[in-house]
């Protein structure tokens, strides 16, 4: 391990080596990245990797629009694919939900983003798998899907790398050195790394390095249970993305005929100790869920599934800020559910926050550490905060 680094980030899941690349890209390859495992494998490991840009603020639609672009030209840009694959991605709504997404849907548009409200009978068009009622209301984006979280994550540091960028993974670190009121090292079971930079991206495990030196960051894992069917095969159960706030899921197709259900964001939990499986009782009304809305899925067999951690925060926002009081100390922590389709942009905002000041690619400065002290949080238009 090199005794010193221009920075030193922390956490190798895919917003650790977006950062990376993103560093390298600004020309600071003389950079560390330290991961307690290996790649990829905390909650960057248990995504969904659904791509959609439906939120209810325009910093995280915007981010999330930004990044398609460059999940659709990974290979182009780092030689390793996405796995983008384009599916359509639709959320369905009840009555009083309705103005929430014919907001949201305009503020989306008023960005550039392709969303649309469409009518009960264009949803039967492009999706007649699903079972719809007069009542429900429907946003749809045309270019969303899902990619590969692996890939992406090895693919943005395999190419950081190649600019001279270096990283490190079975290498926990235990601390950080502050003398002052600067980062003046990174320490770790094997050794210390002097720099004057420190980047935390270590998702649930964010708070422990945060409070050693004194900054409460509001971070809670929030268990988030994936459950997989394998489709019973026919047209009736090729389905795209939907997002269905009346049956409480959001479910993707897979490769090898199977569909990643998600559910069940309830129970807080100790991000080293927590059920990574899932639970029956969870199962049963997620099952029954997704045979309402695609009847043909009554016959889908269950084939497991797993839970990972949604890293929260008070208003279901990321904190990407340099740390008040010390200098050369950053945080992009609190994805809530929202990081793997933010990464690529996020990254960047982070590199130029980092080297410039300020991000230019996308305006972060409400995503700040002192919100929650002031108040002004972000909030969703719906009660499901993942849509916030």
């Amino acid at each position: 391990m090199p005794n010193t680094a221009e920075a030193v980030i922390i956490g190798g899941g895919v917003m650790g080596c977006s950062i990376l690349y993103n560093l390298a890209e600004q020309g600071v390859t003389n950079t560390l990245l330290l991961e307690r495992d290996v790649l990829a494998s905390g909650s960057t490991s248990k995504s969904q990797a659904i791509l959609r840009m439906h939120y209810s603020n325009e910093v995280t639609s915007l981010l999330a629009w930004k990044s398609l672009d460059i999940f659709k030209n990974f290979e182009e840009i780092t030689g390793m694919p996405s796995g983008y694959t384009k599916t359509g991605y639709f959320l369905i709504v009840g009555q009083e939900d309705r103005q929430a997404l014919f907001d949201n849907v305009a503020m989306h548009r008023r960005l550039g983003i392709a969303s649309e409200v469409v009518s009960i009978e264009d949803l039967r068009e492009l999706a007649p798998m699903l079972a719809v009622e007069g009542d429900e209301s429907f946003a749809y984006e045309s270019e969303s899907g899902y990619a590969d979280p692996y890939s992406v994550t090895l693919g943005f540091a395999n190419r950081a790398r190649e600019m001279g960028a270096r990283f490190q993974d079975s290498t926990p670190v235990t601390g950080i050195e502050v003398s002052g009121d600067r980062v003046t090292a990174v320490l770790t079971a094997d050794g210390r790394v002097e720099t004057p930079i420190a980047v935390i991206t270590a998702g649930p495990w964010s708070d422990r390095l945060l409070n050693g030196v004194g900054v409460d960051v509001p971070i809670r894992p929030l268990r988030h249970q994936v459950v997989v069917l394998r489709r019973p095969p026919g047209p009736d159960t090729e389905h795209p993305i939907v997002a269905d706030n009346l049956n409480g899921f959001s479910a993707r197709p897979d490769i090898g005929g199977l569909t990643m259900i998600g559910a069940g964001e309830e129970e807080f939990v100790d991000a080293d100790t927590f059920n990574q499986g899932v639970d029956m009782n969870v199962v049963e009304p997620t099952f029954e869920g997704i045979v309402k809305r695609i009847p043909a899925m009554s016959r889908a067999v269950f084939r497991g599934g797993w839970s990972g951690a949604f890293t929260v925060t008070p208003d279901w926002h990321p904190v990407l800020d340099h740390i008040e009081g010390i200098e050369g100390l950053y945080c992009a922590v609190g994805f809530s559910g929202h990081g793997f389709k933010e990464s690529p942009m996020i990254g960047k905002a982070m590199a130029e926050l980092i080297t410039q000041g300020s991000a230019a690619c996308v305006d972060i400065s409400m995503l700040n550490l002192n919100r929650f002290e002031t108040g002004d949080l972000l909030r969703s238009r719906y009660a499901m905060q993942v849509l916030a």
